[in-house]
């Protein structure tokens, strides 16, 4: 195993944006992007004017080469360097944190399980709060509608603790949440990331390729024009996430990431017969009808009026 970036560099200083694919190796939209665009770079199809672009094709390369989400575990919920390495994701942090860290922004491309339409992760609003505080909400916020998207999310890392907690029935860690957005901004960067479509869509490494050159636009890294952001925005915010907690835990049917669902709607059923039931009116987002158990099942979100 081996680990690729792949840096261009334009005549005058600028933004340094760090493009990252297959952080889950099962998710392959964003590294057939990548080096679509790194070709274009290199035919001189795509002109890189300012600053810095780097691309990491295969950020988990134990996980691509087997064709699965993780290697040893999951690299985009604990990523931190160690000094005592012992899974093959501290290797990778260790080599991958520094590199983040010198950079501007970032965008990770991924996918998910089931049908859905693409959307953009977006980080918290501007807050000093002991979880994720964050003072460039504007600045991501403007770069997350060039994405080609009109679909965004937020309140990751708030609900995923709430869910450790209520795992654990003690306070959460919430390093086990942070992930490389999180990262990033927790070193002054800002950071999106960019769900494509389905794993096997064939569009979703098309939305992963309009993303890049779109991100390079808008950050005049290259020398096109800034696409316009979409027309009719939508922002969600989730607000609870939901584990199976047992192998014959069944999704009350085959949901699809956004399908709408109604206050008291039955989302799952436990092993044992009980319901597990939404909330209040919003989305089921995530859902994953092959979660091993004490792992993530869905996600729920609500409508909010960020965008």
């Amino acid at each position: 195993m081996h680990f690729q970036s792949i840096a261009f560099s334009g005549l005058v200083p600028g933004a340094r944006l760090i493009v990252l694919g297959a952080v889950h190796g099962n998710e392959t939209c964003g590294t057939q992007a990548i080096r679509r665009i790194v070709s274009e770079i290199e035919a001189g199809a795509l002109n890189i004017v300012a600053g810095l672009v780097s691309f990491v094709p295969v950020a988990n390369p134990l996980a691509y080469a087997r064709g699965q989400r993780m290697g040893d575990r999951n690299l985009n919920r604990n990523l931190a360097p160690t000094d005592a390495p012992t899974e093959f994701e501290d290797r990778i942090a260790n080599w991958l944190c520094p590199l983040l860290a010198a950079h501007d922004a970032l965008l990770d491309l991924h996918s998910f399980h089931t049908a859905g339409e693409p959307f953009a992760m977006l980080g918290p609003e501007n807050n000093a709060g002991a979880l994720e505080p964050f003072s460039r909400a504007a600045e991501e916020t403007a770069l997350a509608l060039r994405l080609g998207v009109r679909r965004f999310v937020d309140g990751w890392l708030d609900t995923y603790a709430a869910g450790v907690t209520q795992r654990s029935g003690s306070a959460a860690d919430v390093r086990y949440g942070v992930g490389t957005t999180e990262y990033m901004r927790a070193r002054g960067g800002i950071a999106l990331t960019l769900e494509c479509g389905q794993h096997d869509d064939p569009a979703a490494p098309g939305v992963a390729y309009r993303a890049i050159r779109g991100a390079l636009a808008h950050l005049g890294i290259s020398d096109e024009g800034a696409p316009a952001p979409p027309a009719a925005a939508e922002a969600l915010r989730l607000y609870s996430v939901v584990d199976r907690a047992h192998a014959d835990d069944a999704l009350a049917r085959p949901w699809a990431s956004f399908d709408p669902v109604r206050a008291g709607e039955t989302v799952g059923t436990r092993y044992d017969g009980t319901p597990v039931v939404a909330g209040r009116d919003g989305y089921v987002v995530f859902p994953n009808p092959g979660a091993a158990p004490g792992q993530e099942w869905f996600y729920l979100a609500g409508r909010v009026s960020r965008v």
